[in-house]
């Protein structure tokens, strides 16, 4: 079993505390990218609206997320020792990998089976962990 990523907060409070420390840097990404596409003063204002700004927020919280990363079997093995928490998977039973993230302030795992692309995977899981889970605290 692998991991990667840097949130794993351990409360609501703490999750709502990550997602604020990471409103500076999606701001420094916006201005960024929107110079980098040479936008001039007057395109920028029209365009780079806080939703966008909000919107890199949410996908750069999301990209931080901790997942886990084994086999069915390293899954299933430390499903059962948690217990209490709900688990949801999303796609095939029919595979041999799962990527998991724990969210114990929810007593919940969302987990996402895989065969051969692990990043995409763990992609789809943070998208998914933050539209189910993080969203709503926000």
């Amino acid at each position: 079993m692998q991991s990667d990523g840097a949130f794993a907060p351990e409360s609501a409070d703490e999750a709502r505390e990550l997602y604020e420390s990471v409103g500076p840097a999606a701001q420094v990404v916006v201005r960024e990218t929107a110079t980098a596409m040479e936008f001039d003063r007057e395109e920028y204002r029209e365009r780079v609206t806080g939703e966008v700004v909000e919107t890199a927020r949410d996908a750069l919280f999301a990209s931080l997320l901790v997942v886990h990363d084994g086999t069915n079997e390293e899954f299933e093995a430390w499903a059962d020792d948690y217990a209490e928490y709900e688990v949801e998977t999303l796609g095939s039973e029919n595979v041999d990998n799962v990527v998991w993230h724990v969210i114990p302030f929810a007593d919940r795992v969302l987990a996402a089976t895989y065969q051969n692309e692990p990043e995409a995977a763990a992609g789809t899981l943070r998208r998914q962990a933050f539209g189910r889970v993080y969203r709503e605290l926000f």
